[in-house]
């Protein structure tokens, strides 16, 4: 007969591992994205998705699921870092590699940052959003560059467009939420410039128009030009044009003369 450890811990009991009461009163909704935050039992914030079978819980910052591997945030943080140092011990990044396993490390780790990001992003928590699709970015960057095998550099560049797409959307929305309607423009077409180029560096250029992101781009593109104070000169020359249509000469005449006179006011105001 065995003696029990009087030092060891006890067992918890079987209700307390059920979690389905932390599932009570949230069914799951098929074809839905339903996330929350919670304040867990060391007091701060987390992040809890729910799935068909249960549930996913994140923390809100560092590396999803809370560990540290060697001692950094993520696995990203740690090979980013030997980049460095060998950088700095030879000069350049020649002779820097990454094996299978450790691009299988840094996959894995990818998907627990979609995860947060896409929840954070069904929460308006849009500065998450950002720095999470940009730390991915970042994973195929270096996967890209420095995996050996030819599998592991490519597997991931499937991805980029709905990354580029995804960081863009956040960070403009950030910047119209500040009426910085110029800048979430230009961050817009910048992100569609992007997506062209990796189109056009895979030889598959066709495939730009028809491509899920750049519809969602060019829509949001479309939403912040009406946004956009029109310019003064803008509206005479339409004005102009409707003037012109109508055969009405004198008003055209007139709409011509303020519309020169305007710029060569602006154009003094610049000098």
């Amino acid at each position: 007969m065995s003696k029990r450890n009087p030092d060891a811990t006890p067992p918890e009991p079987d209700d307390l591992k059920d979690i389905a009461p932390l599932l009570k009163g949230w069914d799951y909704e098929a074809g839905a994205i339903n996330v929350r935050k919670i304040t867990g039992l060391d007091g701060r914030e987390k992040l809890q998705m729910r799935l068909d079978l249960g549930l996913l819980q994140m923390e809100l910052t560092g590396r999803p699921d809370g560990h540290r591997p060697h001692d950094r945030e993520s696995y990203l943080d740690h090979f980013e870092e030997e980049l460095a140092r060998h950088r700095k011990v030879h000069g350049s990044a020649d002779g820097f590699s990454l094996d299978t396993n450790q691009c299988q490390e840094l996959r894995e780790e990818a998907v627990m940052y979609y995860h947060r990001y896409l929840s954070l992003f069904i929460l308006g928590d849009f500065p998450g959003v950002v720095r999470d699709t940009a730390r991915n970015l970042r994973v195929l960057d270096l996967c890209g560059e420095f995996a050996t095998d030819e599998h592991d550099r490519f597997v991931l560049e499937q991805y980029r467009p709905y990354l580029i797409m995804m960081n863009a959307r956040a960070t403009a929305t950030l910047q119209l939420n500040d009426k910085a309607y110029q800048q979430a423009l230009a961050t817009v077409t910048g992100g569609l410039d992007r997506i062209r180029e990796f189109f056009t560096q895979f030889g598959q250029e066709n495939a730009y128009d028809k491509s899920n992101e750049v519809k969602i781009l060019k829509r949001i593109a479309r939403d912040v030009r009406r946004k956009l104070p029109v310019d003064p000169l803008d509206r005479l020359q339409g004005k102009l044009t409707r003037a012109v249509k109508r055969e009405d000469y004198e008003e055209a005449a007139r709409l011509r003369d303020e519309i020169q006179s305007r710029r060569r006011q602006r154009e003094n105001s610049d000098a």
